[in-house]
């Protein structure tokens, strides 16, 4: 995958030795992984798959949909615990804590904190890379931590987040902190000062991806309505088309862009039909052109990001269906859906010869990646309360995190 080399250079190690399973497990700096694409590496599936998992810690961290990261022997989590946001570092090994930042943080209000049942944690999981953790606050509030101390680097209110508050999540890469507040903003990651805005739509709550195409490093942002390209070093608009109607708080784009070379793959599921396309970013000219590949009316469900394998699409269905399903990643061809009815959101990891899924009910499933149907392999009760964040697979290790604020270390033994 050609976004692979930005995140390389800047990322505090790409993988961490397992002493326990004597393999190397990778670490998990940001939202969806080292390149945001739900691929775990240093995974073996074990011959025979266990009855149940093996619970070998539960910590309480506090309230929200924000995914936990793994850096080397640490884990680290963002959520809220009564009035303030919290980011808490922990031994992964045994989920005490090595340090902990505190803010008072203004309180989730109105349809968001009630609807299906309420959103009133963090939702942006944070970002780890250059020594540094950055994280977004619900209401705006951008901090910058030292990794390994917990000493505030700088934090700025910059009072901005759409109607249902903020979900899209900050990457760490050359020295920047990207983050979509009012713009997609780039923070000087030592002083926190703007190196530039971009200010080509409205605050999106899905999350922005690194791509090289088109002989350009960019960034590629969800926006109000839209997807957009940014050149990663200064900021400018190399491309942008339109998604959906661009009409109404929730035309705004959930779900992370899908990086394919030199495509991007998008779904999305507003109030209305939805869909999934693949655009190809390419030079034409002077300039840098997005060109459609395909376009299918079949769309993931508003909060999941489908996971690229081997040219196969894999993902979950919008509601009320809420399927599995597996598209052509070059067609967008549907080649199978499942009938069994999952929870919302969820999350689908690469764990090369199978696929781990995860939804809010509560459950991983273990799959083979097949395009020609769907074929379980196993299934265990991972959590008490749903899980909407994306779990850490390192090893045989398996962290999951729930909305009711509780982090769980299993074990594959």
């Amino acid at each position: 995958m050609r976004n692979a080399n930005p995140l390389r250079s800047v990322l505090l190690g790409s993988v961490t030795l397992m002493s326990a399973a004597g393999v190397l497990a990778q670490d998990w700096p940001q939202w969806r992984g080292p390149n945001r694409d739900n691929k775990v590496t240093g995974f073996t599936a074990p011959a025979a798959w266990p009855k149940q998992l093996t619970k070998k810690w539960q910590v309480t961290v506090g309230t929200g949909e924000s995914s936990p990261l793994l850096v080397g022997d640490k884990v680290y989590t963002f959520g809220r615990q009564g009035g303030d946001e919290v980011t808490l570092c922990l031994n992964a090994a045994n989920g005490k804590e090595i340090w902990k930042d505190a803010y008072n943080a203004k309180p989730v209000t109105g349809p968001a904190a009630t609807v299906g049942g309420g959103f009133k944690g963090t939702r942006s999981t944070p970002a780890v890379g250059e020594g540094k953790i950055c994280t977004l606050g619900v209401a705006g509030v951008v901090s910058c931590l030292d990794a390994a101390t917990g000493k505030v680097v700088w934090r700025k209110d910059t009072k901005d987040y759409p109607s249902y508050y903020t979900s899209s999540s900050p990457i760490i890469v050359d020295g920047k902190c990207i983050v979509y507040v009012a713009a997609l903003t780039a923070f000087d990651l030592a002083s926190g000062d703007s190196k530039w805005t971009w200010k080509g739509g409205g605050t999106p709550y899905g999350s922005p991806i690194l791509m090289t195409a088109a002989g350009t490093k960019q960034v590629v942002t969800p926006t109000h309505g839209g997807l957009a390209g940014v050149a990663l070093a200064d900021g400018k608009e190399l491309w942008q088309v339109k998604v959906g109607s661009g009409g109404g708080d929730y035309q705004s784009n959930y779900s992370t862009p899908v990086i394919d070379g030199d495509k991007v793959i998008y779904s999305y599921s507003p109030k209305g039909k939805g869909g999934t396309f693949a655009i190809k970013i390419e030079k034409k000219d002077s300039g840098v052109t997005a060109t459609e590949v395909w376009k299918k009316d079949l769309a993931a469900h508003q909060y999941h990001t489908p996971v690229l394998k081997d040219g196969l699409l894999f993902g979950t269905t919008k509601a009320p269906s809420l399927n599995l399903f597996c598209l052509n990643a070059q067609t967008g061809e549907t080649l199978w859906t499942d009938d069994a009815k999952r929870g919302q959101c969820g999350s689908i990891l690469d764990a090369g010869s199978v696929l781990l899924s995860w939804s809010s009910d509560k459950e991983l499933v273990v799959m083979e990646p097949s395009n020609k149907a769907f074929k379980e392999i196993a299934k265990y009760k991972v959590a008490d309360a749903e899980t909407w964040a994306v779990p850490i697979v390192a090893g045989n290790r398996i962290f999951v995190r729930d909305r009711g604020g509780a982090l769980t270390l299993w074990t594959i033994d």
